[in-house]
């Protein structure tokens, strides 16, 4: 075989571990090192499925007791100055892989886009909740997090049997866990936080294109030194909360952007 049909046979996914020992003992050096690098794609390719399976922990253990419909609950958008909060829910079907599956805050923006799709497309279902800066100010950013939260575990279509929540406790009449850094343990929690990111993040680059003093599609709404001059500068605009200490230090001054 030439180089070019061996690069053309290792592209593929099913090779046979004999063909990969026979062109390692072929004597040109280029076909060796194609054999590696194969070697070691294939390495990496089964210790992210091995990560990958350790994050369906919490899901196993419910669907292994009956309930085969586990959702993961998540937010993005608590600590943000400006902009809503993103309530996202969804239902993985068991022991679904999605290469990259990760805690969205580990993720760049492009790896979260892809995993957006990715999840939308096999997702057994998702739903979403954008929470107001008009909510968040007037129940306090937590309680209008928690009513988000029980809005989208009641909208969910298949509704879940069982709920897996990042951090937030939740009255629920079924099953439900509350679980410390779980978008970083539990495969649903962890979809659950891209959606919610990835959608929160369009609105934050929408809000930039209307309100670009403030930098929105770069701080995303956060604390950032050039957030906080803009604020100094400019005033807050309505979709500020007012309700958060930093922008109620700035007041409302009449130049208030509109």
């Amino acid at each position: 075989m030439t180089v070019a049909q061996i690069t053309s046979l290792l592209a593929k996914e099913d090779i046979s571990l004999h063909i990969i020992d026979a062109l390692k003992q072929d004597a040109r050096v280029s076909v060796q090192r194609l054999a590696d690098k194969w070697e070691s794609r294939r390495q990496r390719e089964l210790q992210e499925k091995a990560r990958i399976s350790a994050l369906y922990k919490h899901e196993r253990q419910l669907q292994s007791a009956g309930y085969s419909l586990v959702a993961g609950i998540d937010e993005a958008g608590r600590g943000p100055l400006a902009g809503p909060v993103v309530i996202a829910g969804v239902i993985l079907p068991p022991d679904c892989y999605l290469p990259g599956l990760n805690d969205s805050k580990k993720l760049s923006a492009a790896q979260r886009e892809k995993l957006y799709e990715d999840i939308n497309r096999v997702a057994s279902a998702v739903n979403r909740c954008i929470i107001s800066v008009e909510t968040i100010d007037e129940l306090n950013i937590y309680q209008a997090t928690v009513s988000g939260m029980y809005q989208v575990i009641e909208n969910m279509l298949p509704s879940p049997q069982a709920v897996l929540i990042d951090a937030v406790p939740l009255s629920l009449t079924m099953l439900s866990r509350s679980i410390i850094g779980g978008d970083q343990v539990s495969a649903s929690i962890a979809a659950a936080s891209i959606i919610a990111k990835v959608e929160r993040d369009h609105i934050m680059n929408q809000l930039d294109s209307q309100y670009p003093m403030y930098g929105f599609s770069r701080n995303k709404g956060y604390g950032t030194q050039e957030h906080m001059d803009a604020l100094e500068k400019y005033g807050p605009c309505r979709h500020h909360r007012q309700s958060f200490a930093p922008v109620r230090a700035v007041g409302l001054p009449a130049n208030r952007v509109g």
